[in-house]
């Protein structure tokens, strides 16, 4: 952990503890500049049972970018015959099989 995240996590307890200790002061000044009614309409207009569930659906099915894991099986980028297990080569073409970490150099 870097200093400078240290030094965020720092700032940031500090201004929790002192927002919490004007709770009373913020909400005051939250309903005077009408966020909370905006929030009641966006709450009752829009985050319906079914958004919700939709939302948290989406989130469930994305998946995180990057490069492939490791896997059992996979398919040769010549003859797409399915390779098992981690061997270099194709047993059918003899051709090498790209890894879960090859970006093409392989």
């Amino acid at each position: 952990m870097t200093l400078g995240i240290r030094k965020l996590i720092v700032l940031s307890i500090v201004a929790g503890v002192l927002l919490l200790g004007n709770l009373l002061m913020v909400a005051t000044w939250l309903q005077e500049h009408g966020v909370i009614d905006w929030a009641r309409h966006v709450r009752a207009e829009y985050l319906t049972g079914t958004a919700i569930t939709i939302i948290l659906v989406l989130l469930a099915l994305m998946v995180r970018p990057g490069p492939v894991r490791a896997s059992w099986l996979r398919r040769c980028s010549v003859c797409d015959h399915v390779v098992v297990g981690h061997g270099p080569y194709c047993s059918e073409c003899g051709s090498r099989v790209q890894g879960p970490g090859c970006r093409g150099t392989c």
